[in-house]
């Protein structure tokens, strides 16, 4: 088996055209080409990624952000950015991303995972593609039984085994529509709002967007590696699903440069 044959795999459930025009998806590093010994799946690539690929003997990493993002203009090792590149060059590693092409996706997306992890049910695309129904960002889901505010933050902070639940002030009412984003998703909160979405479930809000709010909506930032970490369960079960008998594994890295005290 080829690399490529990976990833004809994961750009048949999330197509390279659907990327946001800034992002960067795609191989960056390697030649299709090469037979492939093993899969890492993680969020970020890290020089400790590239470590562990090798010693577990894959010459592929998937992960959900490209570690080239706005272009490289030297390396000389200046940056963890250039490092690991220069790392996975010398190791013959080939490094793949699947990034907002997978945010847009609905039934095997990244918010997919997140409403599952959740128990969201009957979800739909939030913002839709123009012309689409299945494309878009974010997803709008609702609870199968209405949660009290607090009881939901306590579930979401649980499940999604975040640290810290930054929030809006609580309106007295119960949950049951929620709306999803992983990653930074304060861009779709007009959208939630629209919606009628009781609460919002995302990360990255900046202090001034929690004002945006207007009581409309709880916003629960989970933080931007706890809502996207359970991502690397999802492409490794897309790649199962198809080659059941080969070696894929889930980085035990934790690359989260955030840390609570």
């Amino acid at each position: 088996m080829l690399i490529q044959n990976i990833i004809t795999v994961l750009e048949a459930v999330a197509p390279p055209h659907l990327q946001e025009s800034y992002d960067n998806a795609g191989l960056l590093v390697g030649n299709p080409d090469t037979p492939l010994t093993g899969v890492l799946f993680c969020l970020d690539s890290t020089e400790a990624v590239v470590a562990e690929a090798k010693s577990k003997g894959c010459n592929l990493i998937v992960a959900h952000h490209p570690i080239v993002f706005r272009g490289l203009k030297r390396l000389n090792g200046a940056t963890y950015i250039e490092r690991t590149v220069m790392q996975a060059i010398r190791d013959d590693i080939a490094l793949y991303a699947i990034h907002t092409n997978l945010d847009n996706v609905h039934q095997q997306g990244v918010n997919a995972k997140i409403a599952e992890k959740i128990g969201l049910l009957r979800t739909s695309i939030l913002a839709p593609k123009p012309g689409m129904t299945d494309i878009g960002a974010g997803l709008l889901g609702e609870l199968e039984v209405p949660m009290d505010e607090q009881a939901f933050l306590h579930h979401v902070k649980r499940a999604l085994q975040s640290g810290c639940v930054r929030h809006t002030a609580l309106r007295g009412r119960v949950i049951q529509r929620v709306a999803v984003c992983g990653g930074s998703g304060s861009f779709l909160l007009p959208e939630v709002l629209r919606a009628g979405a009781d609460a919002f479930v995302t990360a990255d809000f900046k202090y001034h967007e929690f004002f945006d709010a207007e009581g409309r909506v709880v916003i629960a930032d989970v933080g931007h590696f706890e809502s996207e970490q359970f991502t690397i369960e999802l492409l490794r079960d897309i790649i199962r699903e198809k080659f059941s008998n080969f070696a894929l594994h889930l980085t035990e890295v934790r690359t989260n440069p955030v840390f609570y005290l």
